[in-house]
């Protein structure tokens, strides 16, 4: 399978979206206890895993496969064999985060998310992000706009804000894994306002409803996994915003190593310009 025309994509996209609203549904039960089920909290090497991030990661699995095969569709996620999913010759690959924010689930602060991603040679096609606790979920087409969409059926078209000033623009960011090339971005750039939430989808959710404008990522030991980003960054993008690395390159989803080095920017695009440059020359300037 060579390519998939949009109407394809279209009605790919709408059975991404049930599986989207059905994985929040498991992952609200355990939030709010609603059935009885406990954590069963687990630390991995990059982090913890939790009974709800299983849960929702077999559901979203199981129900893709039967949607779609294995045959033209390969499967990344968070928690499964990540090597597995490069083996085959398949073009298209389904990314999944079953559980971004897997830290404020657990200590109940609202901002965790479902993403869901189908990329092929990759670059993000289709996208799925799912804010449980605000009743909203994000999708996009590469090409045909971004949307959210409430638990009542309602939708809306997306647009990022239009505001290029540094000094106005707000910065969506996390007090967790800071590094001191990042505290120094922070402490440096002009921008007045910062917003703490912990989910990268949900900050991606935030500047597409124009209630932020910049999201920044800086590794140090650990980075961002192809499954935070594919699906956040294609909602973004289709609603008038950029994610890149520094020096302006486009991520790519195609590499067995699935985390996203260096230092990634999301913005609100009007800024995007402005931000690499105003970046390149505090990490230029040293003394750290």
């Amino acid at each position: 399978m060579l390519g998939l025309t949009d109407e394809q994509l279209k009605q790919i996209g709408a059975i991404a979206r049930q599986v989207g609203w059905g994985a929040a549904d498991i992952l609200q039960g355990y939030y709010h206890g609603t059935a009885n089920l406990t954590l069963g909290i687990q630390q991995k090497k990059d982090g913890v895993v939790t009974a709800a991030d299983l849960a929702a990661n077999e559901y979203i699995l199981r129900k893709l496969r039967i949607a779609f095969g294995q045959e033209e569709f390969s499967y990344l996620s968070e928690e499964t064999d990540h090597h597995q999913a490069f083996k085959g010759e398949n073009s298209w690959l389904w990314i999944i985060d079953p559980l971004d924010g897997t830290g404020g689930f657990i200590h109940h602060n609202d901002y965790y998310a479902v993403h869901i991603a189908l990329v092929y040679e990759g670059r993000p096609m289709l996208a799925v992000v799912v804010v449980p606790e605000a009743g909203k979920l994000y999708y996009a087409q590469k090409g045909m706009g971004a949307f959210v969409e409430t638990r009542s059926g309602e939708v809306k078209q997306l647009q990022v804000s239009q505001r290029d000033r540094l000094e106005d623009l707000t910065i969506l960011v996390t007090k967790h894994r800071q590094t001191p090339e990042f505290k120094k971005i922070l402490h440096t750039l002009p921008c007045r306002q910062e917003y703490q939430i912990g989910s990268i989808g949900c900050r991606i959710a935030a500047i597409v409803e124009q209630q932020g404008d910049i999201y920044i990522s800086f590794s140090g030991k650990s980075a961002p996994k192809h499954w935070d980003l594919a699906a956040p960054e294609l909602i973004l993008t289709e609603a008038g915003g950029k994610l890149t690395h520094l020096n302006g390159e486009p991520l790519s989803y195609d590499s067995e190593d699935v985390n996203q080095w260096g230092c990634l920017i999301g913005s609100n695009g009007s800024s995007h310009g402005k931000l690499l440059a105003a970046v390149r020359a505090i990490l230029s300037a040293g003394n750290l």
